[in-house]
């Protein structure tokens, strides 16, 4: 049965600026990993079919298994969708020979006006098994408070 893991922040900056940041190669190899991950961006292709590959490197491996060795989670990124100010959605397969871990996980960051600045909705659908609900939704939402801090960090 198919899992969806959701998250959401109010970030206090423009949709144009948000959605920059999720289009922007630096930015997202900043912003993305998860708190106590580090990301490293291999290939960049910011259109609609293109995509990106990132490594995730755990700081401290021990009790957070990678899903690709023991200390990293590397994944590979298709850019499904891309409406400017609005979404941007993303397949993802991560590159790992646990079964637990197969299959492409859709993850959609959704973008809308609040008056406070732009409220960001990403939704994961079908997560794979592997992966712990309650930890996927801490690291989406953990990325989410780093896209704030690089989003807010530039739009003052």
């Amino acid at each position: 049965m198919s899992r969806t893991d959701r998250a959401n922040r109010v970030i206090r900056a423009s949709r144009t600026a948000v959605y920059g940041a999720l289009l922007d190669q630096g930015a997202v190899e900043a912003w993305l990993p998860p708190d106590e991950m580090t990301g490293r961006i291999e290939r960049w292709d910011p259109r609609v079919g293109g995509g990106f590959r990132m490594t995730l490197t755990y700081a401290d491996p021990t009790g957070s298994p990678g899903k690709t060795s023991d200390g990293t989670d590397v994944v590979d990124l298709e850019f499904a969708d891309l409406v400017p100010g609005e979404r941007v959605v993303h397949r993802a397969v991560f590159e790992s020979d646990d079964p637990a871990y197969a299959g492409t996980m859709t993850m959609t960051w959704s973008l809308a006006d609040r008056d406070d600045g732009t409220e960001v909705n990403v939704t994961a659908a079908d997560v794979p098994a592997g992966i712990d609900q309650a930890v996927h939704e801490e690291a989406i939402a953990s990325s989410l408070a780093k896209l704030a801090g690089w989003v807010e960090g530039r739009a003052g």
